[in-house]
């Protein structure tokens, strides 16, 4: 397997405080990997070791099997794009395109050519003349990859690059990034704290918390099969609930809700259940499911993605369910009594 970029037990500190800690990772060459996490997980630290910016304090990074140790910055085969994209404003499109290629002093006439096929893979013929100030957010954020690509990087290294943008317009850029890095077949790595940026562009996701990675796997393993109650937390929609006992197949929450959970072969802390994992009233029997009695306390209408908020009679937690996109529900109200199955594989438990 080619890997375009080796991360070996990288480190970074900052006096006593260690903002990347031991983290080791390969990318391969032509990936689409994210790097997922809040503020002050080390993502940003780690990216700027890979683009040289931040030196490693231990350990040692390669881009196609080269140790970049003493590497500055403008010699590596890596480019950035941040949130900000440092765009020339005083320049149009074609010069900002053009800039990295002439500072490397290469001909006028191939600096040309390769900033038009640039262009017209990034989906730009037409803008050449215009200035980047008149350009919409998308636009922008392919003038800047655009930028970026046209220099050959074995790796394009993104820095939250849509979280300027408009709701609307963030939801777009995604589909496009994703279909772009496709085509082009450059390696993306990209930052984000946005669950959606990451699960839906990534052919994998790394969840970084405290310098260090709690799970690199495909987005849907991410999501389905979370490793730890960090990342069955923070990825995705969860209802979390503490947990204080476990005997006889049988869990019993903070509040007192008991519930089977067969086979477990430890004591857990944690358990999550997602809201899209319910059977609201089942009207046939199943197995190994869990059968709940609650009561609706509110509905939160959000089109395709309407919830109801739910209490435990049994306990008096309150639970978050998706309602399926059916008109089975369509006149369910506040204060209903409902019945919710889960199946045991969907009640997710963890040690801490």
């Amino acid at each position: 397997m080619s890997y375009v970029l080796e991360i070996k037990n990288v480190t970074k500190k900052f006096g006593d405080f260690k903002a990347v800690d031991s983290v080791s990772f390969n990318v391969e060459d032509g990936g689409f990997f994210s790097i997922l996490g809040g503020s002050g997980c080390g993502k940003t630290t780690l990216l700027r070791m890979i683009s040289g910016f931040e030196e490693v304090t231990h350990g040692d990074l390669l881009v196609r099997g080269k140790s970049m140790e003493a590497i500055p910055p403008e010699r590596r085969p890596v480019n950035i794009i941040f949130q900000n994209l440092a765009l020339f404003p005083m320049m149009n499109v074609e010069k900002n395109v053009a800039f990295g290629l002439q500072r490397q002093r290469l001909p006028k006439k191939e600096v040309n050519t390769r900033v038009e096929e640039m262009l017209e893979r990034v989906g730009l013929t037409g803008f050449e003349k215009k200035k980047v100030t008149e350009l919409s957010g998308g636009q922008r954020q392919r003038v800047a990859i655009a930028r970026s690509l046209v220099l050959n990087p074995s790796i394009l290294l993104l820095d939250e690059p849509l979280g300027a943008l408009d709701r609307k317009l963030r939801e777009h850029m995604k589909i496009e990034l994703k279909m772009l890095q496709k085509e082009i077949g450059t390696t993306f790595i990209y930052i984000t704290h946005d669950q959606s940026e990451a699960l839906v562009m990534s052919d994998r996701v790394a969840v970084m918390n405290q310098g260090r990675f709690e799970q690199i796997d495909t987005p849907k393993n991410l999501y389905k099969n979370p490793k730890t109650s960090f990342v069955a937390g923070f990825v995705g929609e969860s209802n979390e609930f503490d947990v204080t006992g476990y005997a006889d197949g049988i869990l019993t929450t903070k509040h007192g809700y008991k519930l089977n959970k067969p086979d477990l072969d430890f004591q857990p802390k944690k358990l999550f259940m997602r809201p899209e994992a319910f059977i609201l009233n089942p009207t046939e029997e199943l197995e190994d499911i869990e059968l709940i009695e609650m009561k609706v306390k509110t509905i939160l209408f959000d089109g395709s993605n309407t919830k109801i908020s739910a209490t435990i009679k049994q306990s008096q937690d309150e639970v978050l369910i998706a309602l399926p996109q059916n008109a089975q529900f369509e006149d369910l109200q506040e204060g209903d009594d409902v019945q919710a199955g889960i199946h045991y594989d969907d009640i997710k438990c963890y040690r801490d």
